[in-house]
């Protein structure tokens, strides 16, 4: 399996990185385009170099460069994320705005109709915002915003990102040991039982 990655400016790159790595850990070739505003927030809120990055992945295309293989539809992949996903990009895609490589690349993935991931990261949101999100859905892209589930009580920032990665990589029906899944009864039965004990 292939899957293209993009990384925008928005604010938690992490979510990218930890995909790659997810991707990595399992096999996945990958594909991954960064615009330049993404290079500077990699830099400012994480410890990865950009050369780390890179290193995650099976190839590294210029976001400049539009004649890239992935900005082909006949450059076959299972299809694409963009982790995160900045309200700009957001717009490029829904309007179809190819005026770089990362844009091009997710308006061929809906035009061949493979899965697009949009992992937006913006709030609040006002009516525009969500008009482009209704958009970007009817051309045919899914938007998994990282919106954190506790249920699992998590305990470090990882468990809190690695939560919201599992959610984007079950998109691909692709399994990681990332995240412990919710079992049901099991889970209320132990809830329940700490509830009940003594103070």
């Amino acid at each position: 399996m292939r899957i293209v990655v993009g990384i925008s400016g928005a604010s938690g790159a992490i979510y990218g990185i930890r995909i790659l790595e997810a991707l990595k850990q399992i096999g996945v070739e990958t594909d991954l385009v960064m615009s330049d505003s993404a290079k500077r927030t990699i830099v400012y809120e994480t410890d990865y170099s950009i050369n780390d990055v890179k290193r995650l992945v099976s190839c590294v295309h210029d976001n400049n460069d539009v004649g890239a293989s992935i900005a082909s539809g006949s450059f076959k992949h299972a299809g694409m994320i963009i982790a995160p996903c900045s309200i700009k990009t957001l717009s490029a895609v829904a309007n179809c705005f190819n005026t770089n490589l990362l844009i091009r690349a997710a308006d061929v993935t809906l035009k061949e109709r493979r899965k697009l991931v949009l992992m937006l990261r913006e709030t609040p949101l006002h009516l525009g915002h969500l008009r482009l999100m209704a958009q970007a859905t009817e051309t045919g892209a899914v938007l998994v915003p990282p919106l954190p589930a506790f249920y699992h009580r998590p305990k470090t920032l990882d468990d809190i990102i690695n939560q919201s990665v599992t959610k984007v990589l079950d998109q691909f029906d692709l399994d990681t040991d990332l995240f412990g899944r919710w079992t049901g009864n099991e889970e209320r039965e132990h809830a329940k039982s700490r509830q009940e004990q003594p103070a």
